[in-house]
């Protein structure tokens, strides 16, 4: 059906476009182009396009042009449609649809890579590292081979250091430096992971990140942490980032090492018990006033201050133990010793009898002799009694 403009004593008829085509201009980029109708009369009316992105993800917009480009993952095929609008004052009219579709990118079910995971860092000379892992797709082969791409804007990059698994297939991928904008906000980042077997054909993968929501933040720098009577002070430079202070809230951490009180703040200066020992420890990320928040840095090294320091507790406690433990042994063996306790718990043990005949007895009598005086007097001759 034909919709129709209607101005002052003309009708016009609303056409659609013609030679509507989707080309794939780079990983997960997809450019949508089409021409005005040759047909369609303007007569004063403003000519506008209706676009409508079907899959993978909805979305509606108008536009003005006849070209448009979209970032989408296409690994699951694209389809659009676009449409002719006609305006005139507060009146509009459209034309009917044109679809079309892409496929979906070609490989064997089940064997394109799952559970991808990003994580982007800004290194100490000021440019961003990236780290992804994945796990092998269920279905493939065990000579399955994986390769990782990355797009960001118009910089496409192969993965240069891969992890494996037991099976020698990677399983993840290191950039230890990226195009990627330390600064940038909102932008996408692409990650294209294909791969190859000599037994199936490997389905590629494709997945959109927002650089913000990946990147986790360095740990706060040069942590000073004193106890000055009752009050805690403590301070830190803020981390590794072309952001400036104002663009990072921190999370403060405190242990009460006498009480175990945990305070969580992100105040640095607290009022506190100057006999007990503390522990802390700080973290970082962004806040919504230049960005939207990442990922959580990690805790820095836990410092302890106070009068009675951790180590000083540990020693005094293991000391303690020791001479309790020496102590209640000495005082049961002292009462064992004076209730004949030890004799009672552990008797001699009797020397076992012989049962069996010894064919080679040793006579072990004594006999007595007597000296004849007789003998011992004429120096001869002597008898047994």
């Amino acid at each position: 059906f034909l919709h129709l403009c209607l101005i002052p004593l003309l009708i016009i008829l609303v056409l659609p476009p013609v030679n509507f085509t989707l080309t794939v201009s780079a990983l997960a980029q997809v450019l949508l182009h089409w021409e005005p109708n040759p047909a369609q009369e303007q007569n004063n009316c403003t000519i506008r396009y209706d676009v409508e992105i079907l899959s993978p993800v909805p979305e509606e917009y108008d536009t003005g042009r006849t070209r448009s480009v979209r970032t989408a993952a296409l690994h699951d095929g694209f389809s659009a449609r676009v449409r002719t609008l006609l305006l005139q004052g507060n009146l509009q009219m459209s034309s009917d649809w044109v679809q079309v579709n892409l496929p979906p990118l070609p490989g064997a079910a089940d064997t394109s890579v799952t559970n991808v995971s990003c994580v982007t860092r800004v290194t100490t000379l000021g440019n961003v590292s990236l780290c992804c892992t994945w796990l092998p797709g269920p279905g493939a082969p065990g000579d399955t081979k994986y390769f990782l791409f990355y797009r960001y804007e118009a910089h496409t990059e192969e993965c240069p250091t891969y992890s494996k698994d037991r099976r020698s297939r990677s399983t993840g991928c290191r950039f230890a430096n990226t195009q990627i904008e330390p600064a940038g906000i909102d932008k996408l980042i692409v990650i294209h992971i294909n791969g190859s077997s000599q037994r199936a054909a490997i389905k590629p993968f494709q997945h959109l990140f927002n650089q913000n929501a990946i990147e986790k933040v360095n740990i706060p720098r040069n942590i000073s942490i004193s106890l000055e009577q009752n009050d805690l002070l403590a301070t830190w430079e803020k981390p590794i980032s072309p952001f400036h202070e104002e663009c990072f809230e921190y999370e403060f951490y405190l242990i009460n090492l006498k009480s175990g009180n945990k305070i969580s703040s992100n105040s640095f200066q607290l009022r506190v018990d100057g006999s007990s020992s503390y522990a802390s420890r700080v973290r970082a990320n962004h806040n919504h006033i230049c960005r939207a928040r990442g990922v959580w840095s990690d805790w820095s090294e836990t410092i302890a201050v106070g009068q009675n320091k951790l180590e000083n507790s540990i020693t005094w406690v293991l000391t303690l133990l020791c001479v309790s433990l020496s102590c209640t042994l000495l005082l049961v063996a002292v009462i064992c010793k004076l209730n004949h306790i030890w004799r009672k718990l552990f008797p001699p043990i009797p020397t076992p009898s012989n049962k069996f005949w010894d064919p080679f007895p040793i006579d072990y009598e004594v006999k007595s002799y007597k000296i004849n005086p007789s003998f011992s007097a004429q120096g001869k001759g002597c008898s047994a009694i």
